[in-house]
């Protein structure tokens, strides 16, 4: 097969590819209709509003507004360029690609990401092969097999090993002709003071972590020794962002499905020595707090997730500030709080998997988790102050308010406080937020309803007309429609859609999107295409025959302004006898 230039590329993979069957490797879909809906993967929302529609080929959010075709929810979801996106998509639909068509700023952000992901994947051999090294690597392959960690798991996470040397890994790099200033971006070397590079990573333990598409972004290490940090983590970089990426997920996805949930835990180490044991469903945080994208990212494979907390203080409050990381995303998360002197790793390999299977499989919801440490350790005065001091920041946080009610209402059925007074401690906490916090919010919801109210106004009814029935368009693109649209980005689409003609075709959705040029337009656009038609086979042609008459009335209405501000009498005389027989007609306004 010979090459396929870029538009071909674009068209090629669009023909090959079906965006429910992508999509749904990421997000969990339900057929709605024509439609298939779930929770946003880009946005915290309780109730699914994602939409794909087969039909279009297109997805739209209606609540964070995010949409687009395939390219666009790649670029989204895995935070490429369009370039790799093109890329990606072709590989995975076995097209080959050209990219002769880009622009010169396109190329140049594509090169560097794409030298970036090189000097990483040359790295990760590097570290590989002086792990299997049979005398530098020892000291590494024995401690690995002290805790457990088998060759297969070494092979499927790459795991490598750093050496005691300040320019192993730079010489690899300079050797084999990359930019050791392309490396150090990548947080692989330190530039000197004196000029030159040196190793970050020395006599370590190396863990290339993967994206969801098994690309080296960054790397972690473990310390042999007694050296601090223990762990170490390569910087941010364009290409690696570590409240969006889950350890192991490239790997653990499918098992998550199998399983019907995620397990989440807080290192390297405690994720292979749960893999090593047959508890496959497990990610890992690089040893970061739970963020929002990370429950985001895991709710696309799952609706249980299970945090595996330490027993020590730190873990504990863990759970209270992941507590509203859950609800926000509408999700209940569980905790698991091991042992005192437990870690994953010590645990299974002290107790077994099974004994591990039977603490997720019990574990508690994480504020049913809160509440039962309340029950169990007391309630004296200090222990009540402490726990508010504790527990009502992270409710504060919630965006519901319903769910903050519950939550009130069950911590005061367990600490024996009035309602009253729990609210009044939450009010004093939110007053010492950002100023003005809690009035912006309802400003904000005010403002929000305002703005629903009016996407159901004659503009959006007359653009769902003309997007769903081809009939409609054809009789109104003849009128002066002009006149009774007020939205500026409807007019824009509505022109886009006219224009088009009887070119439609089977790619029509595509060639009217691409001509917006507009992000807000377009948006306008595909919301109307994922929704259903307003109307039904009987009221087409009467919302036709309406939106004819109030064109009419408009244009009347507006001669007759014209000429009372002219003084023609002839022309205003005229205009009323064109009223008044409209008005006489058996079907006008």
């Amino acid at each position: 097969m010979s090459p396929i230039h870029g538009y071909s590329v674009k068209e090629e993979i669009r023909q090959a590819a079906d965006i429910v069957e992508l999509i749904s490797q990421y997000v969990q879909l339900k057929k709605r209709g024509r439609n298939y809906l779930g929770l946003c993967p880009f946005h915290s929302e309780k109730e699914p509003s994602f939409t794909v529609s087969p039909e279009k080929q297109i997805f739209h959010c209606f609540g964070c507004k995010k949409g687009g075709d395939i390219f666009a929810f790649w670029m989204a979801y895995h935070g490429t360029s369009f370039l790799e996106a093109v890329k990606d998509l072709a590989e995975r639909y076995n097209i080959v690609f050209d990219d002769t068509y880009l622009s010169s700023r396109e190329k140049e952000i594509a090169r560097r990401r794409q030298l970036l992901f090189e000097v990483n994947e040359r790295a990760a051999e590097y570290f590989c092969n002086t792990l299997a090294h049979n005398s530098i690597g020892e000291v590494a392959r024995r401690y690995l097999s002290k805790r457990g960690i088998s060759d297969e798991l070494i092979e499927d996470y790459r795991l490598g090993y750093s050496p005691e040397s300040w320019n192993g890994l730079t010489k690899y790099l300079d050797k084999a002709g990359l930019d050791l200033s392309v490396a150090a971006s990548s947080g692989l070397l330190v530039a000197k003071k004196s000029g030159g590079y040196y190793d970050r990573f020395r006599g370590r333990i190396i863990f290339p972590i993967m994206n969801a598409k098994g690309q080296v972004v960054g790397f972690g290490g473990r310390a042999l020794g007694d050296e601090m940090p223990k762990y170490l983590n390569t910087p941010e970089s364009p290409i690696f962002h570590k409240g969006d990426v889950l350890y192991g997920l490239h790997i653990s996805y499918k098992p998550i499905r199998e399983a019907g949930r995620a397990v989440v835990v807080e290192g390297y180490m405690d994720l292979l020595a749960l893999k090593g044991k047959g508890i496959s469903e497990v990610v890992a945080t690089l040893g970061t707090a739970l963020t929002e994208q990370h429950v985001r990212r895991l709710k696309g494979y799952t609706s249980e997730i299970v945090v595996v907390f330490d027993s020590d203080e730190a873990g504990k409050k863990a759970v209270l500030n992941s507590l509203p990381i859950f609800i926000n995303q509408g999700l209940m998360g569980k905790a698991v709080v091991l042992p005192d002197g437990h870690d994953p790793d010590s645990f299974v390999n002290q107790k077994g998997p099974q004994e591990f299977i039977r603490l997720l499989d019990s574990a508690y919801s994480m504020f049913d988790f809160y509440l039962y440490k309340i029950r169990t350790t007391g309630q004296a005065v200090e222990q009540q102050v402490n726990i508010l001091k504790e527990m009502l920041p992270s409710l504060a946080q919630l965006k519901s308010y319903a769910m903050r009610a519950a939550y009130i209402r069950r911590l005061s059925e367990a600490l024996g406080i009035s309602e009253d007074s729990l609210w009044e401690e939450l009010r004093a906490i939110q007053k010492k937020g950002p100023r003005g916090k809690a009035a912006g919010i309802r400003f904000d919801e005010k403002i929000s309803s305002l703005k629903m109210a009016k996407r159901y106004n004659r503009d959006i009814h007359f653009l769902n007309l003309i997007v769903h029935h081809e009939e409609a368009r054809n009789r109104l693109s003849k009128t002066e429609w002009p006149l009774l649209l007020s939205d500026p980005l409807i007019k824009k689409v509505v022109s886009a859609l006219f224009q088009i003609g009887d070119k439609r075709g089977e790619k029509w959705v595509e060639k009217v999107l691409e001509s917006l040029q507009d992000p807000e337009a377009e948006k306008e656009l595909r919301e109307i295409l994922v929704m259903p038609s307003f109307y039904g086979p009987g009221g087409v042609e009467t919302a036709i025959r309406e939106f004819e008459e109030k064109i009419e009335e408009i244009k009347v209405a507006s001669l007759i302004k014209e000429a009372k501000a002219r003084g023609d009498m002839a022309a205003l005389n005229e205009a009323l006898k064109i009223k008044k027989a409209r008005a006489a007609r058996p079907y006008s306004n």
